[in-house]
């Protein structure tokens, strides 16, 4: 194996620098004469705009939506059915449809002198009916969050036939609601961007924390009017992305603008309670799930309703309907069933606008269908983990299209299953809840399995009836003069190691050592298209783009050598950076020196192409690469307090082709952390007027180093027929499980008590709550026992 090639684990060539503190983040970019900008926000949820009053005598500094004229709303429409269209003015227009929207920015020579300024404009409210909740946008008589429909849906349609006639031949039907708080995505770095006017190259230069800067300046172009060639947009490091940073953000469009129009430099730094505020939300599910089965526990279909609360407006270019979209279409999870319905419901509140988070709805599906495997269970008297095993799609029917079309490349999911199984040692785990040693403690023992659809591609995405469809990704390799390797790719970089993992590719197609590659990333100036990084993309389709190349550069190397060596360019291997011919050898760094430095040592009619290749990549079926994995869980329940303890936590995951083994360990646990903190802890909360009660990271919980447990990760490897290397995404994988393993835990712990919680974060409120509604019902049937006693 190439010792720094596909298969090795390579240490990340981005760490050293970022670790040593010379990372080059959006804050820490200073350009001379650079303003800062702070932005008043709404203080209501919704509320008309009667009036904005600037401080006098600095009316220059201060711009509301009636200065940007000339800039177009954001608008990310959907080709849906059904589908409601919104426009999200980048400054507040007429009204305000959240707490935290922007209404007006404000320039200081700091950030400081920003914010005194923007304590001096008076805003005049007109404060309207706040809709707070999925139940109350629903409402008939619900105030209209866009007076333009006559509901405050974006989003109403079915997919699926009625399966009711299942109702005479199903041994079981489980009927559960489940539901999913609210969160914010949290990355380390906030969002933030640079703005300045370049007249040497006469454009608009954009330093932002994106992960799709290809996609920001197609946004950009729209918004401001502007073509494209006239707008670089440049991602410097990011540091973490989730989701959040793939949006068009409107203070990217107002910061732009002022650049534009002033010729001078601007800058806006994201503060956490900005973000904790304002910031795009995420994962708000609510579930309405009846199942049937057969008297084994064997799925016979299900019919359900899926609502997400999206929030004010529709985000641009993922609109909408994406979340909700997603969860009608993966809520049948890795299982095999042939009956399927589903309503599927977008409602409009006024909460910040809802952004695809890690994940993107595969959370909160695996979440409901994971509780009703388990639901079935009990219902027949079986283990969990034996219902779900013969409900699993198997190997001998993959590739296998199941109910809802997602279709199922390779894979052993019942094998993850039981290697799970295996891990945690549910025998002794079960002796072990026999004696847990305290009165008080619970122990409990709980599964997920899931499948993560990654790298969708434009068949997916065309469905979705996004604005945008991604399409083939492009990738550049030139050999430089001495022997090196440069790697273009329009992907970006957002903390996943993708430089690394690109530089691994092309190690390995190339033989050149990742040391000797340099990737560049993140610069629309510098780079070929792409659409980002975001849906477990980044090795399925860069990788691939990069693979291409790489392959199409060796051709080239293959062919020059054969010239200079009087040789059949077949007669020509690659090894050690090397083209080996039968009479001797040329390095990569003799052939660069004759390209580039020597030409009078080049054949006489030969290569004419150069050293450097365009690779153009799209997977053969381009509707996803399908990975998997299952999370194994042992939780200990304090009864009286309600606390949960994670004694063990076991994954075993199969993402094909690992080009990194050590980097995909690292995602998949990353993402873990922030699945555990959706299954214990995070939750945005706001009271019956759209105010939010968690600003701060006081009350918005987060889990740290003493929450996360140490998490064993097994691998199994089923390669994709369809991609290069056969490489499936899995940078979202970790983040979908540990809700449905982890709750299901729970309640395997206290199901003996009577009590069973369906709703995250499973906070110890929550569960003493549950506790105390099972006492109560079990102390209601007492007496009804004793009253009938009685009565015989």
């Amino acid at each position: 194996m190439n010792k720094s090639g596909i298969g090795a684990r390579v240490r990340r060539v981005e760490d050293k620098r970022l670790l040593l503190g010379k990372g080059r983040y959006v804050s820490d970019i200073r350009i001379p004469g650079m303003k800062d900008v702070a932005f008043l926000r709404s203080p209501l949820a919704h509320a008309r705009i009667k009036g904005i009053t600037k401080p006098a005598g600095a009316e220059d500094r201060v711009f509301t939506c009636e200065d940007m004229t000339d800039v177009k709303a954001i608008r990310a429409d959907s080709s849906l059915p059904s589908y409601r269209d919104s426009e999200q003015w980048v400054l507040a227009k007429d009204k305000v449809r959240f707490v935290g929207e922007a209404i007006a920015m404000c320039i200081g020579a700091h950030r400081a002198e920003a914010e005194d300024l923007v304590e001096g404009v008076e805003v005049d409210l007109e404060e309207l009916e706040a809709i707070t909740s999925i139940e109350s946008s629903m409402r008939t008589d619900a105030a209209r969050v866009h007076e333009h429909w006559d509901d405050n849906l974006f989003l109403n349609f079915q997919v699926g036939e009625d399966p009711s006639e299942l109702e005479r031949i199903a041994d079981v039907i489980v009927e559960r609601e489940y539901s999913m708080a609210r969160q914010v995505m949290n990355p380390m770095e906030g969002k933030g961007i640079v703005a300045h006017w370049d007249e040497k190259e006469d454009q608009l230069v954009i330093y932002t924390s994106t992960q799709v800067a290809h996609l920001i300046r197609t946004g950009l172009s729209e918004c401001l009017d502007l073509p494209q060639g006239k707008i670089r947009v440049i991602a410097p490091d990011v540091g973490g992305g989730f989701g959040y940073k793939c949006i068009l953000q409107p203070e990217e469009v107002a910061i732009a603008w002022l650049a534009l129009n002033h010729k001078a430099t601007y800058r806006w730094i994201e503060d956490r309670r900005e973000h904790l505020v304002a910031g795009a939300n995420t994962r708000e599910h609510r579930y309405k799930i009846k199942a049937y089965a057969d008297k084994r526990g064997r799925l016979l279909g299900l019919d359900a309703e899926v609502a997400v609360d999206i929030g004010a407006y529709s985000v641009w270019p993922f609109t909408a309907g994406i979340e909700a979209a997603q969860a009608g279409g993966n809520l049948p999870g890795p299982y095999k069933f042939d009956h399927y319905r589903c309503k599927i419901l977008a409602p409009a509140t006024n909460k910040p606008p809802f952004c695809p988070y890690r994940g993107v709805a595969r959370p909160g599906v695996c979440f409901a269908i994971e509780r009703t495997i388990d639901a079935i269970a009990k219902e027949v008297g079986r283990e969990a983990w034996e219902v779900r095993a013969e409900n699993l799609v198997r190997t001998e029917d993959m590739p296998y299209d199941n109910v809802t079309n997602k279709h199922f490349d390779s894979g052993n999911y019942p094998e993850s299953l039981k290697k799970a199984v295996e891990m945690i040692d549910l025998p002794a785990c079960r002796e072990r809840q026999k004696f847990s040693g305290q009165k008080n403690v619970r122990i409990g023992v709980g599964f997920a399995t899931f499948t993560e659809q990654s790298a969708h591609g434009t068949k997916v995405f065309a469905a979705w009836g996004l604005p945008l469809v991604p399409g083939y990704e492009t990738a550049t390799a030139r050999l430089t003069a001495d022997g090196g390797l440069e790697i273009r790719a329009g992907i970006n970089g957002i903390g996943q190691g993708i430089q690394t993992t690109l530089g691994q590719v092309a190690s390995e197609l190339t033989t050149i050592p990742i040391e000797r590659i340099k990737v560049i990333l993140g610069d629309t100036s510098a780079t070929p298209y792409s659409t980002g990084a975001y849906a477990s993309r980044g090795m399925v389709m860069a990788g691939g783009a990069v693979s291409k190349a790489s392959s199409l550069l060796v051709d080239k190397l293959k062919r020059l050598a054969a010239g200079m060596m009087g040789c059949s360019e077949q007669d020509i291997t690659i090894a050690d950076a090397r083209a080996h011919g039968p009479q001797g050898s040329l390095g990569f760094d003799e052939l660069g020196d004759a390209w580039f430095l020597h030409p009078n040592k080049l054949p006489v009619g030969g290569l004419i192409e150069g050293l450097e290749a365009t690779g153009y990549y799209k997977p053969k079926v381009d509707s996803g690469a399908f990975s998997y994995a299952t999370h194994a869980v042992v939780v200990a329940v304090d009864t009286d307090t309600g606390k949960v303890d994670i004694l063990d936590y076991a994954i075993v995951e199969d993402c094909g082709q690992a080009v990194n083994p050590m980097i995909v360990e690292g995602q998949t646990i990353g993402g873990t952390a922030q699945g555990i903190g959706t299954a214990l802890y995070e939750e945005v909360r706001y009271n019956a007027k759209g105010q939010p009660l968690t600003s701060t990271l006081a009350d918005y919980i987060l889990p740290g180093a003493t929450e996360v447990p140490k998490i064993r990760i097994e691998h199994l490897v089923h390669l994709s027929p369809y991609t290069a290397h056969g490489i499936k995404g899995i940078g979202e994988g970790g983040a979908i499980a540990p809700a449905g393993a982890i709750i299901n835990a729970i309640n395997d712990a206290i199901a003996s008590l009577g009590a069973e919680i369906n709703e995250t974060p499973a906070s110890p409120e929550r569960i003493l709550r549950a506790l105390k509604s099972a006492e109560d019902q079990y102390r209601i049937e007492e007496q009804e026992k004793t009253y009938e006693a009685r009565a015989v």
